[in-house]
């Protein structure tokens, strides 16, 4: 491959993701905010570092954000990224964005003349450093999609496409959507049982070989919970902000469906308690004090 690739956001995901770009021998220039960690990290995988975003922006033709929120996202391409691409070249946002502020920024970057596509992914810190991470693709043509695999594929072995711009994200937040709901009702399964005498490991063990099994009771909830860890390496604020956009989506569909909302309040009340920079496990301590009243 011989686009240039240039990378925003070298944070707990991103940098073992840019570094996996780089172990494949693709050009790559990188910045973050934090330009002593951009120097640093650049060093470390044999990168570029960039100054500037528009230095960024001169640097290359397919840029690749994983950043906080779309908000973020669109901030940095106004600020100065946008404008220093050449038309034609092609945003990749694997960030989680809200879908319907993927699709302004596609326009946005349309009168440009510059492609974008919506490619989040699932699988946390330790299957970005294995690149093996779940990528989900929204995307308006096959060219641009077809453009972007081979970056793609040095992330993620699993590589979904999903429809058109705004389709990838919504699949993201769906998808933690169902894995917080799953998360919450585990935890409040063990939390009653608890309370009425169960041991939780064995009732963790009765739920793994049983029908109420899902991906938090045979990982997140022994690995991270019972043994107090809390260190799955997924902040509540990302996961409670993802929820959330699963139950806007819901309520701009006219849906109203009633789980999402509730699930999304439920993290909101963890994420009042403790605060965004925690763990979402951390979560569990706070139901388990509702649930005892106090």
């Amino acid at each position: 491959m011989t686009e240039r690739i240039g990378f925003v956001g070298i944070g707990h995901m991103g940098a073992p993701m840019s570094a996996n770009i780089a172990a494949k021998g693709l050009p790559l220039t990188i910045y973050d905010m934090d330009q002593e960690r951009t120097r640093d990290h650049a060093a470390k995988i044999g990168a570029t570092a960039a100054a500037t975003l528009a230095e960024l922006g001169e640097a290359s033709d397919i840029i690749v954000t994983m950043l906080p929120t779309g908000a973020v996202v669109r901030k940095v391409m106004e600020d100065g990224l946008a404008d220093a691409l050449d038309p034609d070249s092609l945003v990749i946002d694997m960030s989680s964005s809200v879908p319907t502020g993927s699709l302004e920024l596609h326009a946005w970057l349309a009168e440009k003349g510059i492609r974008f596509i919506d490619a989040p992914v699932s699988g946390a810190v330790p299957r970005a450093t294995t690149g093996t991470l779940a990528i989900m693709v929204g995307a308006e043509t096959d060219v641009d999609f077809e453009r972007a695999e081979p970056v793609l594929l040095c992330m993620g072995d699993r590589i979904f496409r999903t429809g058109g711009i705004g389709t990838g994200h919504a699949m993201k937040a769906l998808n933690n959507f169902t894995a917080a709901a799953g998360f919450a009702a585990a935890s409040e399964a063990l939390i009653l049982g608890s309370q009425f005498g169960l041991d939780p490991k064995t009732a963790l063990d009765i739920m793994n070989v049983s029908t109420g099994r899902n991906f938090s009771t045979e990982s997140t909830i022994g690995e991270n919970v019972l043994n107090g860890a809390f260190a799955s390496g997924f902040g509540l604020a990302l996961l409670t902000k993802d929820v959330k956009i699963a139950a806007d989506l819901s309520k701009s569909l006219g849906a109203d469906l009633p789980l999402v909302a509730e699930t999304s309040a439920w993290w909101d009340r963890a994420l009042n308690e403790l605060g965004g920079e925690k763990d979402h496990t951390e979560a569990y301590k706070v139901w388990e004090k509702l649930a005892g009243g106090q």
